[in-house]
């Protein structure tokens, strides 16, 4: 069997797994979003302070992708939501069928949510191929990484439906060509958005709460008979 067979096999798998997600998503409400960026992008940090904001109001849970440690999991418990770490022990990202494993494992706690934030591996290259089942998927890029990266991993700029430019407090003491990241992200995903925010100094929060709250509207309103959290 070549390499190219295997491959196949593998997305074929994947992609009836993904199909088999999302038609659980659809039957319960929840909007998932697949969180993808290299290391250092400020994921975890985003999703502590947008669970911050939302708990009182929605359900949320979180599936942690990593290669090693449960810290990104204890993060999002200590902020009083069920989370699950799944580890991959050294893959560069997650498939649809860790994910089935991980919902299956928790029995239900991370079912029935408003919300569920998958944050994957720390790549931009690895997590493109692969279908979670999710509504979309987001890309983060922080200024701190230099504004190169929509031009160097221009897959998943293209295929995220949303860019988010973390840790923008910091835009006045690291070089970083805003104007070149918006124009090069409108070109490669003319239908996406693209966000601005300050996990740390809450600047551009908002936007981002809404963009999350609005989708979530979206999918209950296009699914009215689903069975939804409350």
């Amino acid at each position: 069997m070549t390499e190219i067979d295997v491959k196949q096999k593998v997305l074929a798998a994947n992609a009836a797994a993904a199909a088999g997600l999302r038609e659980t998503f659809a039957r319960t409400g929840t909007l998932v979003v697949n969180l993808i960026s290299s290391p250092g992008s400020g994921k975890t940090t985003l999703l502590e302070k947008t669970v911050a904001a939302l708990k009182g109001s929605l359900s949320l849970g979180g599936l942690e992708g990593d290669i090693a440690t449960e810290r990104d999991a204890e993060r999002l418990r200590k902020m009083g939501i069920p989370a699950r770490q799944i580890l991959t022990g050294g893959s560069c990202h997650l498939d649809a069928r860790q994910v089935e494993r991980a919902l299956a494992d928790e029995g239900g706690r991370l079912s029935n949510l408003d919300i569920l934030f998958i944050e994957n591996v720390g790549n931009l290259i690895c997590p493109t191929g692969y279908d979670l089942g999710e509504d979309f998927k987001i890309v983060l890029l922080s200024v701190t990484e230099g504004e190169d990266k929509p031009f160097k991993y221009p897959a998943i700029f293209s295929k995220a439906a949303v860019t988010v430019v973390t840790k923008i407090d910091l835009l006045p003491y690291v070089p970083f060509d805003l104007v070149a990241v918006r124009e090069q992200v409108a070109t490669l995903a003319p239908d996406g958005r693209l966000v601005e925010v300050s996990a740390t100094s809450g600047a551009g929060m908002d936007a981002w709460l809404s963009l999350l709250t609005d989708a979530l509207a979206k999918k209950r309103a296009e699914i009215p008979a689903a069975g939804v959290a409350s």
